[in-house]
This record gives C-alpha cells, structure tokens and sequence, in this order.
C-alpha cells in the first residue's frame, strides 16, 4: 500500500495508505492501533473500493507533536477535514472504537457527508467497559509525560505488549496481531508523543458521552452498525440502542469475532461492508 500525507490547515500531519479503486473506503482504527487493524481485509476489498486507511492523530505515523489540543473538537475537526479532502464527496467512511466515535462526530456536525457510514464496534453513548482498565491506561498516559517516569512506563507498556495481549483481542488467536500490537507500541517511549498522549488522556471524557444520543438524528446518510458478537469492549445491547435512534440505520453482526474482526474474520467483515456499500 502506499503511504500518502495529509496536512490539516494548523500542520498536523496525518498518514494514510491507500490501495485499489472505485468508491472511496475510509476505515479509521480504534484507540491504541494503528492502519494496521484493517489490513486482514483490505485484499478482499480493493477489488470494488480504494480503500483509505489513515492512522489517526497520536497513533502509527501520524501527528504526534505536543502543542496540539488532542482533546474531542480538535480530533474530530481533522479527521473531518481529511475525510473531505481525500475521500471525496462520495466516499464511505468506516470506523471502529475511538474511529468509529470520531466518524459519528464528524457526520453529525456536519463536518463531514459521507454517501454511507459504517461504525464497527464502539463505545457509542454507552458506558464504558472495563472501566478499571481504562482508567489505569489514563493515569499512566498522564504519568508517562512527567520527566523522568516516560521511560520506566515505556518499558512496562511494551512488556505488556506481547503476545498474550494480541490473543486477547481476538477470538481466533491469529498470530498475525502480534504484528499489529507491535507496529501500535513501536513508539512508546519517545518523549515528544508521551507528552501529547498524556494530553490526550488529560482532554479526553472518561464516562459515557450522553451527548451522542441528542444527536443521532442528525446522522441521515444510510449507515451500518457492524458489531462483533464476543468483543468484551462493546456488548451487543449499545448496538440495538442505538439501532432505534439512527435513522435508516441496519445492524449486522460478525459471529465468533473479538475486538479485532479483521483478524478474526476478515471475509467475513469486507463481505457485510461491500453488500452495504452499493
């Protein structure tokens, strides 16, 4: 695939790989990854899409400098503006976790109008899960931009990055996710990027985002929820709730998939999104 930038109007930087042709496919990875969550999919896709795979601020090969704001406004202002600029008017626009809320976002301000949006297993208006764990990721995003504690955080983030780690995220234990995990933990410890995550952990909201649920209505492009059946992130039951306050939304559900579908079952998702994509 070949890797492309796209400067925003303030000089943030966001990398993107693209491959094939035809209908513009934008597929925005969740919190922590990087392009790399869809590749499984991509060679079952590109026969009918050119698929857009950009690694979102803070992650993979994308912005990381300090100064920004990398709080909700901020992220979702750029990946509207590259979804506009690369994608086109025509585009389908796909996400998952942190991808998919940010897709959501963009659409519903208007910042963006895809023909089709697609949203993967995310946390939606629901509450999060695994509260602990997320909580315990945030203080030591915050902890790893003080001087000193960067690098002793690095170390225990890349230990816990291994192996077990990318069988946890998966139900069919694919090897090829180590890769993946790999590839998002490749940067852990650069002082400048630990800075702007503890930023990110400082500006995020850390409960539900009730806020989503007053604007659904204005998400009016057809769009699918894509939801994997044994994802411990993103039960079932936000889906259907969400299913009944999106208009000419549909769901359709991946069975026997994880948090990682594209590793799990990749035919399988590029088979639900190119029936959606019409």
């Amino acid at each position: 695939m070949k890797l492309r930038l796209h400067h925003h109007s303030d000089g943030a930087r966001i990398a993107y790989r693209e491959a094939g042709s035809g209908t513009p496919l934008i597929l925005l990875h969740s919190l922590g990854m990087s392009h790399r969550e869809w590749a499984p999919a991509v060679e079952y896709l590109t026969d009918r899409f050119r698929v857009i795979l950009p690694d979102l601020p803070l992650h993979g090969d994308s912005e990381d400098r300090p100064g920004h704001a990398y709080d909700r406004p901020w992220m979702t202002e750029v990946i509207a503006d590259f979804c506009r600029t690369v994608g086109g008017s025509r585009a389908a626009i796909g996400g998952h976790g942190l991808g998919g809320d940010l897709a959501l976002r963009a659409v519903a301000s208007g910042g963006v109008s895809p023909s089709w949006l697609i949203l993967c297993s995310s946390q939606l208006y629901g509450k999060p899960q695994r509260a602990g764990l997320l909580g315990a990721w945030r203080t030591a995003a915050r902890a790893a931009g003080i001087p000193g504690l960067d690098r002793l955080l690095a170390r225990g983030a890349k230990a816990g990055a291994g192996p077990m780690l990318a069988r946890r995220l998966t139900e069919s234990g694919n090897p090829e996710a180590e890769d993946l995990i790999r590839h998002a933990f490749s940067e852990v410890g650069d002082r400048g990027r630990s800075r702007a995550w503890a930023r990110f952990a400082r500006n995020w909201p850390s409960g539900p985002e009730r806020d989503l649920m007053d604007i659904y209505a204005a998400v009016q492009c057809p769009t699918l929820l894509l939801w994997a059946d044994r994802d411990p992130m993103h039960p079932m039951e936000t889906a259907r709730q969400a299913l009944d306050l999106i208009p000419n939304a549909q769901l359709r559900v991946l069975e026997r998939t994880g948090y990682l579908p594209a590793y799990d079952d990749p035919i399988g998702l590029a088979r639900e999104i190119t029936a959606f994509v019409r």
